[in-house]
């Protein structure tokens, strides 16, 4: 197993931030630690990545056990913190090279990094220019310098914008196709686009775990689309399998349909046939969607 997590529990005086966790992720696989504000998931985060040590439990990463053998989990794990640290003054080159001659990584893997990471155009830019989309692809490219096994990535996407969300979700699919990678979030769509399996964790406590293509199997499906005009909703029907439409603001519409077919093709089709342009497109699954609202809102 690249990661496996037996029975951490962290405690803060009388409070209990993790609560008997356990679980593994096997090489290759991009899961979810989805989970509201508060329920534990930067703490285990800090564990895995020897910042924090847990009150009970153990946890290793590639073999190695992270209370014992801190050094080796470090070189084994590319962490991207929440809140990303960078020297804003330096340039996004310098940056790297830096990082690298600290660890005593070969310059040219600093340049394997910024293709690999969609940093060519912004590698002689001071980080203070960058949008925090690509100040979130320079945190990615210090992460992977030392060509680590698993990826360990806190709240990725917060702050972003809708295009560089999209970016940073096709950056993080790419990397993890070569990568283990546990992505921690508290928004579900992330886990959508990106998981093979999602983790729920809530009050520090796991309350569910599982691939999400079980619960892709429940034949409704909510497809998200927004177009450049108004659609009038008498025309929207005449998509096949369609049963509900709403309305959600502007020129976004949430189509229900009962099928197990993928949607999205025959609404690109309607638009296309409408003369109408697709502004966002995508599958929303209500599954997780009910899931995540029953299990992180029990008492």
């Amino acid at each position: 197993m690249s990661i496996e997590v037996q029975h951490i529990s962290k405690t803060y005086g009388n409070q209990k931030a993790l609560d008997n966790v356990s679980f593994s992720l096997k090489k290759g696989e991009i899961v979810g630690f989805l989970g509201p504000n508060g329920a534990g998931k930067s703490t285990m985060m800090k564990i895995l990545t020897t910042y924090l040590e847990a009150s009970n439990g153990s946890a290793s990463v590639n073999g190695f056990s992270v209370e014992k053998e801190a050094s080796n989990v470090q070189r084994s794990i590319g962490y991207l913190a929440e809140h990303n640290p960078l020297y804003l003054d330096m340039y996004v080159k310098e940056y790297l090279l830096f990082n690298a001659e600290v660890y005593g990584i070969s310059k040219n893997e600093v340049e394997n990094v910024i293709l690999k990471t969609g940093l060519t155009s912004e590698a002689h830019k001071k980080i203070q220019q960058l949008s925090k989309g690509y100040r979130q692809r320079v945190g990615l490219a210090n992460a992977l310098l030392h060509n680590p096994d698993v990826l360990i990535l806190d709240e990725p996407t917060t702050g972003l914008d809708p295009n560089q969300l999209i970016e940073i979700r096709e950056l993080i699919k790419n990397v993890g196709s070569e990568k283990t990678v546990l992505l921690s979030t508290h928004i579900m769509q992330e886990v959508e686009a990106i998981c093979d399996r999602v983790i729920i964790i809530n009050k520090g406590k796991i309350v569910l775990d599982t691939p999400l293509k079980e619960l892709r199997n429940n034949k409704t499906q909510i497809i998200e689309v927004e177009f450049d005009y108004r659609v009038e909703e008498v025309a929207l029907q005449h998509i096949s399998s369609i049963k509900k439409i709403e309305n959600k603001e502007g020129f976004l519409y949430h189509l229900y349909f009962n099928t197990e077919e993928d949607m999205r093709s025959k609404v690109f089709d309607f638009a296309h046939d409408n003369g109408l342009k697709i502004l966002q497109l995508h599958q929303k699954n209500t599954s997780l969607e009910k899931l995540f609202i029953e299990l992180t809102t029990q008492k």
